[in-house]
């Protein structure tokens, strides 16, 4: 039966295409990996520049701040989703088709670390640029002052928050991602994807590619600010966030559709027939 003018595919078609398209992650050939990691977390480095250009502006209030400030972060992934990139925190659906036995546990393990590897390398070489560029002088100041403030707190969340933060965080992503795939036009996956994105930001949750270029361009301003930074925040945030990040994705969200939709289904046995020779 067919719904008239609604065209998106069904929850059990966007399990078939996830499945699809992690067996092609998986099998992706290294170089090509390693350069659209390296966009991807330049492109969630881009929607945390625009999210900081919001959040820098004092005039607006509280909720606003986050909110604007999330939708405006939904960039990074609309670009990740669009132009095509490998993202760390999105990759973490490959999770199903290792439940399924479509690719090796090396598999899965390569291109986590690869990509994740690859994405701080984007992230942090856009923090860079962006320090360079004297963007951080914006409204007199007002955006470098963001940019330090964010690290600040970033780099002193304890574990246990930043990791809880952190699971948060990814299955709202890997919902973001899921829904994406149920989406037949660009139209469809910027409207599938902003809400769950902006709720992330506005709830204030870890997204750890997002922390790879807050965190080093926060630094470098304290830094120039004459202030030293606490550079061993920065892998007190990423551990435990990543691991958050990795626990939010793959068990639940991709293991949970998995049992879902891709579980084989238990069969019924047949009740055994006694033998002939018991009969009567």
């Amino acid at each position: 039966m067919t719904v008239t003018g609604f065209d998106a595919y069904s929850p059990r078609e966007i399990a078939e295409r996830v499945q699809g398209v992690c067996l092609l992650k998986a099998r992706t050939p290294l170089l090509s990996l390693v350069m659209l990691g390296v966009l991807a977390g330049a492109f969630i480095g881009l929607g945390s520049l625009f999210y900081v250009i919001v959040v820098s502006d004092a005039s607006l209030g509280f909720a606003a701040q986050r909110v604007l400030g999330g939708l405006v972060f939904s960039l990074g992934l609309l670009l990740v989703v669009v132009a095509g990139a490998e993202l760390f925190t999105g990759n973490n659906l490959l999770a199903m088709a290792w439940a399924e036995g479509c690719v090796s546990t090396r598999e899965v393990l390569h291109n986590w670390l690869v990509v994740c590897l690859a994405n701080a390398a984007g992230a942090f070489g856009l923090a860079l640029l962006v320090y360079l560029s004297g963007h951080a002088a914006m409204n007199g100041g007002a955006v470098g002052r963001a940019y330090i403030a964010i690290a600040a707190a970033k780099a002193g969340l304890d574990p246990l928050t930043a990791f809880t933060r952190g699971i948060l965080c990814n299955v709202l992503v890997c919902m973001a991602v899921w829904m994406t795939l149920a989406g037949r036009s660009v139209t469809d996956k910027f409207v599938a994807l902003v809400l769950p994105i902006a709720a992330f930001v506005a709830a204030g949750f870890e997204h750890s590619i997002a922390n790879m270029y807050f965190l080093p361009l926060g630094f470098m301003l304290q830094a120039a600010a004459g202030q030293p930074p606490d550079l061993w925040g920065l892998l007190r945030n990423l551990v435990p966030v990543i691991a958050g990040n990795l626990v939010g994705g793959s068990v639940l969200v991709a293991l949970v559709y998995y049992v879902i939709y891709r579980r084989p289904a238990v069969q019924p046995q047949a009740p055994s027939q006694p033998s002939a020779s018991r009969r009567t």
